[in-house]
């Protein structure tokens, strides 16, 4: 009966002036759905192949919700199977416009090769575009900042950034990762006064370098938890300079979901709420959510995201699908 009210309540509230996002389940990958009010669409990742098609069916169910026929740009954050792993199956049900990605994939190897081979299958019949650090997505309606593709960070620090970070003098550097996930396209995006960052699968030492000297990125309202709630990324240096007054994190039931990595992300000054895509088995009750801001503890969910209503102003509203309940949250009060 809650999920038959959601699919009622949800369609039609876009009207109003909003960017809707949803954050939707694919059980540790990523799949992030944006609704412009003029109904311009992104989808970030694609979540995982198989399942019977679970993943792509999950997004289809988010997209008819916002009341949408197409994806006009599909943002591949970097090659590994529980980001473009759902392409194929994702391109087969809905029109995609632009596929958005960094360029080649830095793995090889038969299930790298094959993985990126369907994808480039798929993304050829649509447009593409490779994007570097610095770079906007010319999305109508909102503005997306590429701040790190193919390796690299932006070098120029975004507006409301630039402030020297004291916790750089104290942060710890890790070994080189050499993997898909160093190269991971990272936005900021911002809708009037509201701003979210999304980093994909960022690792901690790329994260470092958005973080110090200097503080590049400045505060963020929202927090997508980077790479799943792992602890190979939130680098404390980044994630407490944002100082996100909410957090998001798109982890599995048992991917993802440190205990570290979720300590860090509940400790950062100002944080308010995180909610939660899944139930963290592995964390532990202390580091996981309230039951009530968790929308899967396991069970086969006909609706499956965690819905944002972002404002102008800088306001914005959570909803999770599972219960209903929902909580608004005022403009960030000015320092």
């Amino acid at each position: 009966m809650v999920v038959l009210l959601w699919l009622l309540m949800s369609a039609p509230l876009r009207a109003g002036g909003a960017l809707d996002v949803y954050f939707i389940d694919v059980e540790g990958g990523q799949a992030t759905l944006f609704v412009t009010a003029a109904g311009k669409s992104m989808l970030v990742d694609t979540g995982w192949p198989g399942f019977d098609g679970r993943d792509a069916g999950r997004i289809a169910s988010a997209v008819e919700a916002a009341g949408i026929k197409r994806i006009d740009y599909v943002v591949i954050t970097h090659y590994h199977v529980d980001h473009v792993g759902g392409v194929p199956q994702l391109a087969a049900r809905l029109p995609i416009g632009t596929f958005v990605d960094h360029g080649r994939s830095v793995e090889s190897g038969r299930e790298a090769d094959e993985l990126y081979r369907a994808y480039v299958e798929a993304r050829d019949r649509a447009s593409h575009l490779i994007v570097r650090a610095g770079d906007r997505i010319p999305i109508e309606g909102m503005e997306v900042r590429v701040v790190s593709a193919a390796g690299q960070v932006v070098q120029s620090s975004l507006t409301g950034g630039g402030a020297t970070n004291p916790l750089c003098a104290s942060a710890e550097r890790r070994p080189l990762d050499p993997s898909e996930n160093a190269q991971s396209i990272g936005m900021v995006v911002r809708y009037g006064a509201f701003r979210m960052i999304d980093l994909g699968d960022l690792t901690w030492n790329k994260e470092l370098e958005l973080a110090c000297p200097l503080n590049k990125i400045g505060s963020v309202d929202l927090y997508l938890s980077t790479h799943h709630a792992l602890d190979q990324s939130n680098n404390p240096a980044l994630v407490y300079a944002l100082q996100p007054r909410v957090a998001v994190t798109n982890n599995g039931a048992t991917k993802g979901g440190s205990p570290e990595a979720l300590h860090t992300i509940r400790t950062s000054p100002g944080l308010l709420d995180v909610w939660q895509l899944h139930y963290a088995q592995n964390a532990g009750e202390t580091n996981n959510a309230p039951e009530t801001f968790i929308v899967n503890f396991g069970q086969d969910l006909t609706v499956s995201w965690i819905k944002l209503e972002a404002y102008d102003d800088g306001r914005f509203t959570i909803t999770n699908s599972r219960n209903g309940k929902t909580k608004t949250y005022p403009p960030r009060t000015p320092s």
